[in-house]
C-alpha cells in the first residue's frame, strides 16, 4: 500500500477548536475516503511489519514479567460488548471527560461524532481495537486532561483544513502499539518488545496505558511538523512508530517518564 493511501473519515477543521458536527464520511464529503473497515486496512502497512530477523528470536522473560505480559495480553482479548453494563458506562464516562458542559442523549447517537466516530455508534469501530482502547482513552482523559483537549478540540498548533478523526485515530494507534511491541505472541520476538517489558513489569498495567498518551501526543506533533492532511495519516503513523522504537531503545531510559516523548503531555 502506498503511504499516501488512506480510508478513514477525515474531520473539516472551519476554524480554531473543534466543530460540532464537523466529521465527514465519504458520502458527504467529496474525495475524502471513508470506510467502515478503515482501521484494518489503513493500519495493515503501519502496524503489521515484521523483518524476518524478529521472527527468529525469542526473548526469555522473568516469571514477574510472564504474569504482567499476561495479564496485558488478557485486557487485549476483552471484545467490546455493548451489551455489558461495564462497558455501556466506561463509554459514558469517555463522554463526561471529552464534553464535561454537554449531555449525552444515548450510546447510539450523532453527537458521537463530534468525538470523531466514524458514525453514531462507536461500538462499530470498537472491532478494531477491543475493549482495551476504550481504555487507554479514559486513561488518556484522566491522566493528561489538558493533552487529551487539546487534540480533542485540536486546539494546539497550525491545523490542516482536513484533520485525523481524534477517537478513531485513538484506536488505530491502539492497535499500532500492539504490532509494534508483539504483545499478542507468547514471548516477544523483537527487541524493543522485550525492552518494553521491563516497563511492564516495573510499572505493572499501567505502562502501556502510558505509552499509549506518549504515542497520541507524539503523533499529533508528528502530524503538525509534517503540515499533514488526511490523506499523510499513514505516513504520520510510520513515522510515530519509527520515533517509539528509537526512543525506547535509548540507554538509561529507567522509566517512561524518561522517554524524551514524555515531556509532551500536559496534565
Amino acid at each position: 500500500m502506498d503511504d499516501r493511501e488512506g480510508s478513514f473519515v477525515a474531520v473539516r477543521r472551519i476554524s480554531q477548536g473543534l466543530e460540532r458536527g464537523s466529521v465527514y464520511n465519504s458520502s458527504s464529503a467529496e474525495g475524502v475516503p471513508g470506510s467502515a473497515a478503515w482501521l484494518g486496512r489503513g493500519l495493515s502497512c503501519v502496524c503489521a511489519q515484521r523483518r524476518d530477523s524478529d521472527t527468529n528470536s525469542t526473548f526469555d522473560l522473568t516469571p514477574a514479567q510472564e504474569e504482567s505480559l499476561q495479564s496485558l495480553q488478557n485486557r487485549i482479548d476483552v471484545a467490546y460488548d455493548s451489551t455489558i453494563p461495564l462497558h455501556q458506562e466506561a463509554l459514558r464516562d469517555l463522554w463526561k471527560l471529552a464534553f464535561p458542559e454537554e449531555e449525552l442523549h444515548g450510546l447510539i447517537s450523532e453527537q458521537w461524532k463530534e468525538m470523531g466516530w466514524q458514525g453514531k455508534d462507536p461500538s462499530t469501530d470498537f472491532r478494531g481495537g477491543g475493549f482495551i482502547s476504550l481504555e487507554n482513552l479514559l486513561y488518556f482523559a484522566r491522566n493528561f486532561q489538558k493533552s487529551f483537549q487539546d487534540l480533542l478540540r485540536k486546539q494546539v498548533g497550525d491545523r490542516s483544513v482536513w484533520e485525523y478523526p481524534f477517537a478513531v485515530a485513538g484506536i488505530n494507534l491502539t492497535f499500532m502499539l500492539i504490532q509494534m511491541l508483539d504483545l499478542e505472541a507468547v514471548k516477544p520476538r523483537t527487541v524493543v518488545g522485550a525492552t518494553f517489558l521491563k516497563f511492564l513489569s516495573a510499572e505493572n498495567e499501567s505502562a502501556f496505558d502510558l505509552l499509549y498518551c506518549i504515542a497520541f501526543k507524539l503523533m499529533d506533533q508528528q502530524w503538525l511538523s509534517m503540515r499533514a492532511s488526511y490523506m499523510e495519516f499513514n505516513t504520520v503513523m510510520k513515522s510515530t512508530r519509527r520515533q517509539l522504537e528509537r526512543e525506547l531503545m535509548l540507554e538509561d531510559i529507567m522509566h517512561l517518564e524518561d522517554l524524551p516523548s514524555y515531556a509532551l503531555l500536559s496534565q
